[in-house]
């Protein structure tokens, strides 16, 4: 059995709170109960165990995130899963590119994918170019949450967003009905207007924007 996997169960276990689970279930629409452990302190959690069972390299730590991620009981195993890719091991490695999109396609929902998105700027930073190469085919896939991902693949990245390649997931997006691909374009276009309103402004203006991905686009301009 994986030490890190079993040191992370059992502290998720120890800080459950029975209280909690049912109102994050309900209000994450999840099918897979909740222990009631809240995000910000399952990453504490799963930082304290890597630190006391670290990861000798990569491969151990992807098959440490796979388990947790395949073997869930409770949702918060999965957002341990996730953590674990944010150790400074994992950062920016793109040998970890075919799990985050595991964990998009498998997750299928927006607290998954959102979460790996940070992961993905990572990326962009360290690998653009194969990067890239990966959003584009993200961004006209059949699966709904891939194509969310390639919208949100740039968050946090401020004034170094690729504002060609951000055009790139949005454009084939545009007309989508979903409201999480509508979300997406407005919170990813959001983002760039923090640090250049009048990019995002000319975008909007040159674009069919739904009323969602447009008002929040324009939110704060």
């Amino acid at each position: 059995m994986d030490d890190l996997v079993t040191s992370i169960r059992r502290s998720l276990r120890e800080h459950a709170d029975p209280d909690v689970a049912p109102g994050q279930q309900a209000y994450m629409k999840s099918a897979m109960p909740f222990l009631g452990v809240r995000v910000p302190e399952v990453r504490r959690i799963t930082k304290a165990a890597a630190r006391s069972n670290p990861p000798t390299d990569l491969d151990e730590l992807e098959r440490s995130a796979r388990l947790l991620w395949d073997e869930a009981t409770h949702r918060e195993e999965r957002y341990a899963a996730t953590a674990l890719t944010a150790l400074r091991l994992a950062k920016g490695r793109l040998e970890l590119l075919p799990l985050y999109e595991y964990i998009a396609v498998t997750g299928a929902w927006w607290d998954h994918v959102d979460d790996v998105a940070h992961r993905i700027a990572d990326l962009h930073d360290a690998h653009p170019e194969p990067t890239a190469v990966e959003v584009r085919r993200w961004a006209t896939s059949d699966d709904m949450w891939l194509r969310r991902l390639a919208i949100l693949s740039q968050l946090g990245r401020r004034d170094r967003v690729d504002r060609d390649l951000l055009v790139e997931m949005i454009e084939p997006n545009v007309a989508d009905p979903e409201f999480f691909i509508r979300k997406a374009i407005g919170w990813a276009l959001r983002e760039v207007a923090r640090v250049d309103p009048g990019w995002v402004q000319a975008f909007a203006d040159a674009h069919e924007l739904s009323p969602l991905s447009r008002r929040e686009a324009l939110k704060h301009l």
